[in-house]
């Protein structure tokens, strides 16, 4: 902690100069093991694994961020088929169960992005998604894509608050 005091000083001292770079570099490099030390993957065997380098979420202090959950049975991997409102329904059941494995429920939730294969699909998405956010729903943008991993229709992910 000393260190990270006197690096603050001579920034101040520093202003902008050559050597202010060089210290805020060496200052940035020292504070990331403190950041990545508040910084704890969310991971639970009841949703979907990821199927690439990513985590199921990531908390830090008291946001969570969900990466984007989709239409996968949770004990296969394997995609579940069916109308846009039965791929929506499974995608808004493994977002859920990764909020609860971070100890949040949807009603923390506070910005979803919705991503649809086809625009055409909304209202349908829209039906599904109300029954799960009635009361006070997030922040939501919905965009289309060209393609989702698995060839999938929808892709849910979210931020959520902790009280």
């Amino acid at each position: 902690m000393d260190q990270l005091r006197f690096l603050r000083s001579r920034i101040r001292r520093y202003a902008d100069t050559p050597v202010r770079r060089h210290v805020s570099l060496t200052l940035a490099s020292l504070e990331v093991p403190f950041w990545s030390s508040m910084k704890s993957v969310v991971f639970t065997l009841a949703a979907p694994r990821p199927i690439g380098p990513y985590s199921q979420a990531i908390s830090i202090e008291k946001l969570v961020f969900c990466s984007g959950q989709g239409p996968l049975d949770p004990a296969t991997g394997d995609v579940v088929r069916g109308d846009i409102a039965a791929q929506t329904e499974r995608t808004l059941r493994n977002l859920q169960t990764v909020l609860e494995a971070a100890g949040l429920g949807l009603q923390h939730v506070v910005k979803t992005t919705v991503f649809l294969t086809d625009l055409g699909d909304f209202p349908a998405m829209n039906n599904v998604y109300q029954s799960f956010f009635s009361e006070n729903p997030p922040a939501r943008s919905t965009v289309e894509v060209s393609a989702l991993p698995k060839q999938t229709e929808v892709e849910i992910e979210a931020i959520a608050v902790r009280p």
